[in-house]
Parts: structure tokens; sequence; C-alpha cells
């Protein structure tokens, strides 16, 4: 299991926009081949700031099998108007769970 982490800096006022679209986009993550889950979070310090955390099976079913398909097309449609920079991602696996 692997965890995307996406930091996306959003356009200042249209955060709750993003997160109603990412709300929309949900089901489009959760049905996606080896997704085991999504969590959004907002940063404190930088309200303007998100983390949006995919679970999946591999690497491999987030970087090749989900970014070719018309769901990821479509979150991005939903998600991307409000960005205001391209997000910065990266995959990370657990090395200590407590």
């Amino acid at each position: 299991m692997i965890t995307k982490i996406a930091q996306i800096e959003i356009l200042p006022g249209q955060e709750d926009a993003f997160e109603k679209a990412v709300t929309e986009a949900l089901p489009l993550f959760l049905a996606a081949d080896g997704c085991d889950g999504v969590d959004l979070q907002r940063s404190v310090e930088h309200p303007s700031r998100y983390r949006l955390m995919v679970r999946w099976e591999t690497v491999k079913h987030h970087t090749v099998t989900f970014r070719a398909s018309d769901a990821f097309t479509r979150w991005r449609a939903l998600a991307g108007p409000h960005f205001a920079a391209p997000p910065k991602v990266e995959h990370v696996y657990p090395v200590l769970a407590h």
C-alpha cells in the first residue's frame, strides 16, 4: 500500500468551491482500480493549501491506471480551475505505524 500526497495551492477565495469539487470527485477515486481511500486536509497556517492523500495498492494504480482514465480527466476538470499552481505530488509508504 502506498499513499499519494498532493500538496495543492488553491486560488484565494476559491477554497469552498475546491472542497465541493473534491467532494464531487470522491466517487471517481473510490471506484478506481486499486484505490483504498481518500483524505483531504487543509493547512491551518496557509488556508489556501491542501493535502490530498489517496491510498493506492501500488504506484502503478495511480500513475498508470488512474491517470489514463476518464475519471482522472473528470477529476482535473472539477478541481483544476481552482489550482493556483500545479500540485506537488509524491508517493510514500509506511515505515513505522503506531
